[in-house]
């Protein structure tokens, strides 16, 4: 028999039974309190090395991710450690959970399709990343009024959002990558050892090799290897290809607004410029718009798999 009603029937029940699971999960929480705490030792330590310099500084705030001190990392480096984790902490069992459980075929028998059940998800784990980033940037926006002594600029407040929404699109691609994973495997355990495996690769092992890769172009192409230029292109190229070097840029490029090159910069390109002048807000969002449509495309594409995965998989009482 036939149901009635548009595909996206029951997405707003799946979507909110999954965002409350999420925000009441002892998982979700034991999360949280890492990232808070990690996150607050950070800004701490920032805040007290910023606190000399404020005055001299336009963009204190912003300082106040990418600062770092002995033994500390800097904010952003946290966020770069952890959101990947959280991410797939959300998504590893979010389908194969289901048969698990044995509850996907009751929950297929109700007026829900595939479709909206996959969406709404996705979404909930996503609404829940971003519930939990904007939380840790107010937190650190407070304790930063609370060291530095002085409120935000508007630059300042316009470029930490938009520093957010990288770290969105950023831990999108994992929680992509993890449900995808949910998908093909029927065991979540193999799931979360994949996706984790995945991140490992991408943060340790393919900066190196890149380098391989690098070289072993140049022994095979004599003018790779007498052009300096297009060696660095090429290793650029091909360390874009992580979204942790993805991240990196946008972080680059919005945190610090004297930044004017994701590459190489040449003298000729530097006549006329004051040496250490901001960029604009504007000019800085061009500069990394391709990072950021990148983050985005991978997270899309990743989904569509999971998407197609999905909808030829066999479903049994």
């Amino acid at each position: 028999m036939k149901r009635e009603g548009s595909p996206w029937t029951g997405f707003a029940a799946v979507w909110a039974k999954e965002l409350a699971d999420h925000l009441s999960s002892t998982r979700m929480r034991v999360l949280e309190v890492l990232v808070l705490i990690a996150a607050v030792g950070a800004v701490y330590v920032a805040g007290q090395q910023l606190r000399a310099t404020v005055m001299q500084d336009p963009f204190a705030f912003l300082r106040l991710f990418t600062a770092e001190r002995e033994p500390l990392p800097s904010f952003v480096a946290f966020l770069g450690f952890f959101v990947p984790l959280v991410a797939i902490a959300l998504g590893f069992d979010a389908v194969n959970g289901e048969y698990n459980r044995r509850t996907m075929s009751r929950i297929l028998s109700q007026p829900i399709y595939r479709d909206a059940l996959l969406v709404g998800k996705f979404l909930a784990a996503l609404t829940t990343l971003a519930v939990l980033l904007l939380a840790l940037w107010l937190v650190t926006t407070g304790l930063g009024i609370l060291f530095l002594g002085l409120p935000p600029g508007a630059e300042e407040v316009v470029r930490g959002l938009l520093f957010l929404l990288a770290t969105l699109f950023y831990a999108g691609v994992w929680l992509a990558l993890a449900m995808c994973l949910s998908v093909i495997f029927r065991q979540p355990q193999g799931a979360v050892l994949t996706a984790l495996g995945v991140w490992i690769f991408f943060a340790v092992l393919w900066p190196m090799l890149t380098q391989f890769i690098v070289q072993g172009a140049q022994a095979v192409t004599p003018g790779l290897a007498r052009d300096p230029l297009a060696q660095v292109d090429l290793t650029m190229a091909l360390a874009r290809i992580s979204p942790n070097a993805l991240y990196g840029d946008a972080v680059q490029a919005l945190l610090h607004p004297e930044v004017r090159a994701l590459g190489p910069v040449f003298l000729a390109q530097l006549e006329g410029m004051m040496v250490g002048r901001p960029l604009p807000l504007a000019e800085s969002l061009a500069l990394v718009w391709p990072a950021l449509t990148a983050l985005v495309a991978g997270t899309l594409l990743l989904f569509a798999v999971a998407y197609v995965l999905f909808q030829r998989k066999e479903i049994r009482a």
